[in-house]
C-alpha cells in the first residue's frame, strides 16, 4: 500500500514538475505558412514586370498546398526554387487593383521567366 502511495505521489510530483506547453498546430511546414502571412508586408508580390497583354502584373491563383516555385533563367543556369510565400485574402479588391504605372515591360529577349509578368499567388482556403 505504501508503494501505491509513494509511485503515484512520484507521478504527480514529476508531471507538475515538467513544465507543459499548450499544443500549437504548426506542422512541418508551419513555418511556410507564417512567412505566407507575413510576405505582403515584407515584400511585393511580383517582380517589377508588367504581362504584356493586361498591362500590369498577373497573379497566377495555386492551390494553399503549394510551397515552392521554380524559375527558371537562360544562359548562364539559373534554375532556382522559391517558396511561394505570397497569398491573398478574401478581402482582395479585385481586377484592376494594381495601377498600369511603373512596372518594367517584358524585354525583347527575356531572359527570367520573372520577366513575363505573371506570378504564382496562394489561394486563400
Amino acid at each position: 500500500m505504501i508503494c501505491r502511495v509513494i509511485c503515484v505521489a512520484v507521478v504527480v510530483i514529476g508531471a507538475l514538475a515538467l513544465d507543459l506547453q499548450p499544443a500549437e498546430a504548426g506542422g512541418p511546414f508551419g513555418f511556410a505558412n507564417r512567412r505566407a502571412q507575413n510576405a505582403p508586408v515584407e515584400q511585393p508580390w511580383h517582380a517589377g514586370y508588367q504581362n504584356i497583354q493586361y498591362g500590369q502584373p498577373i497573379g497566377l491563383v495555386v492551390p494553399p498546398t503549394v510551397k515552392m516555385r521554380q524559375t527558371y533563367s537562360w544562359g548562364v543556369s539559373q534554375n532556382l526554387m522559391y517558396p511561394v510565400t505570397q497569398q491573398y485574402g478574401r478581402n482582395n479588391p479585385g481586377y484592376g487593383y494594381a495601377p498600369g504605372t511603373g512596372f518594367r515591360h517584358t524585354p525583347n529577349w527575356p531572359s527570367h521567366t520573372d520577366q513575363f509578368g505573371v506570378h504564382y499567388v496562394r489561394a486563400p482556403w
